[in-house]
């Protein structure tokens, strides 16, 4: 029997609400302890994220591990104790209740929405992300509604190239898209098959371009044959000429994928800190997501709060914008280091300005990265699904964000829905979905 004990690192997270919408949205299955208080964690004396605790059936603690496990790992040590406290008839098979899905839910067309890619003649590409695929919506003329008119993925989880009505992803993130005289094709951050996908929008056929489906655990900094790579949690892409970046969440670092034949660690040495300096030097929080714009790539640094730049000359370095730690977190204005973000996630540009999914803080928010000010843009800072004025409107942990003629859409993750809005009239409407 697994147990999971959430001991949450940001205040959002304490809220039990939040706790059972992320539980159904991971399909997690077994019982989950909201540890708000840390009182678990202080018993079992734990001290990182992730801590495995195994416990015998008579309730004594047999073994601890901190850090990342795979199954294969515990597998042998988890048959021996089966076997012996069996022969002893000390293990009852009484099953725990995990969540339970409601009842009483109406059918929806997105699920955990979770990143936005806006494209000519008014095409919006949808990760909707809870049902495993990728929609394309034809926008009207306003804006404000659309039609579904392809979907690219069955909607089943798994990692299976073919016709878009036959392949399958697993809970797909971020996207790019490169077009060009031939044909146009669309990349997609795979996130739970570790790999990168490449949808060809006119044969209508999805391909696996990078990685092997398995989670990669070594750091590797030499091209690589990017099929034969294990990745590690993909989360964000941006495309130029023949290059994709990639937001490599897991192993927080920036890799970059070469006409699709190359593939290298662009960003990162692969330590979870707050540090800048030359490229290769620097670290990373778990980026997830990436704008390319001013001269410079900026990354979305989650889990430090913070927001970072690359700059693409010779000898790039990285600096960080917004943000001084891990533990470092709130909603607040400002400029410099007296901003404070909650567990940001998205990033757009409209040239000038850096728009910011500011997720647990459920706002968008506006960087100059001129000067480095921050201000709220729309949210009050509680979770709601309100449309109307910037200062009145609420949103629901927001993970995605992108920008077109003075409007933005944003993908309002735990609403399941997509938002609009109006730059001029500072109004924020739902997209109407057909």
């Amino acid at each position: 029997m697994v147990i999971g004990v959430h001991s949450p690192k940001f205040p959002t997270e304490k809220i039990t609400a939040n706790v059972r919408a992320a539980v159904a949205r991971h399909g997690i299955e077994h019982p989950v302890v909201n540890d708000a208080d840390f009182a678990i964690w202080n018993e079992y004396a734990v001290r990182a994220w992730p801590t495995l605790v195994l416990i015998d059936p008579q309730g004594k603690i047999v073994g601890q591990q901190a850090g990342e496990i795979s199954a294969d790992d515990f597998a042998q040590v988890i048959g021996a104790m089966v076997e012996d406290f069996g022969a002893q008839g000390l293990i009852n098979h009484i099953p725990l209740p995990g969540l339970e899905p409601p009842t009483d839910k109406p059918p929806q067309l997105l699920e955990y929405p979770s990143k936005l890619l806006l494209a000519s003649g008014g095409r919006l590409f949808v990760s909707d992300t809870g049902h495993n695929r990728i929609l394309e919506v034809q926008l009207s003329l306003d804006g404000l509604s659309g039609e579904l008119v392809r979907v690219f993925g069955t909607g089943e989880p798994g990692l299976t190239d073919g016709h878009i009505t036959a392949a399958r992803l697993s809970g797909p993130h971020g996207l790019a898209l490169v077009e060009a005289e031939t044909g146009a094709t669309l990349y997609v951050a795979d996130t739970e098959n570790h790999a990168i996908r490449a949808v060809d929008l006119v044969r209508e056929t999805v391909a696996t371009v990078a990685g092997t489906g398995e989670i990669g655990r070594a750091l590797r900094d030499a091209d690589l044959t990017p099929t034969a790579v294990d990745l590690r949690s993909p989360w964000a892409l941006v495309a130029i000429g023949d290059l994709l970046f990639i937001a490599m969440a897991g192993s927080h670092q920036v890799w970059v994928l070469i006409e699709q034949n190359r593939l290298a660690v662009f960003a990162g040495n692969g330590r979870e800190a707050l540090v800048d300096g030359p490229r290769y030097e620097a670290s990373f929080n778990q980026p997830s997501d990436l704008v390319l714009d001013m001269g410079h790539l900026f990354v979305v640094d989650a889990e430090a709060s913070a927001i970072r730049a690359i700059s693409l000359q010779e000898n790039a370095q990285v600096h960080t914008l917004i943000g001084q730690g891990l533990f470092e977190f709130g909603d607040i204005d400002g400029t410099g280091a007296d901003v404070r973000l909650q567990h940001p996630t998205g990033l757009c540009s409209d040239g000038q300005l850096i728009y910011i999914a500011d997720s647990y803080n459920h706002k968008i928010k506006t960087l100059d990265p001129a000067t480095g000010a921050v201000q709220s843009l729309i949210g009050t800072g509680e979770p709601g699904s309100a449309d109307g004025d910037f200062a009145e409107a609420t949103l629901y942990e927001p993970e995605g964000v992108a920008f077109t003629d003075g409007r933005l859409y944003i993908a309002d993750t735990n609403n399941h829905l997509i938002r609009v809005a109006d730059l001029t009239t500072r109004q924020v409407h739902t997209l109407a979905l057909s």
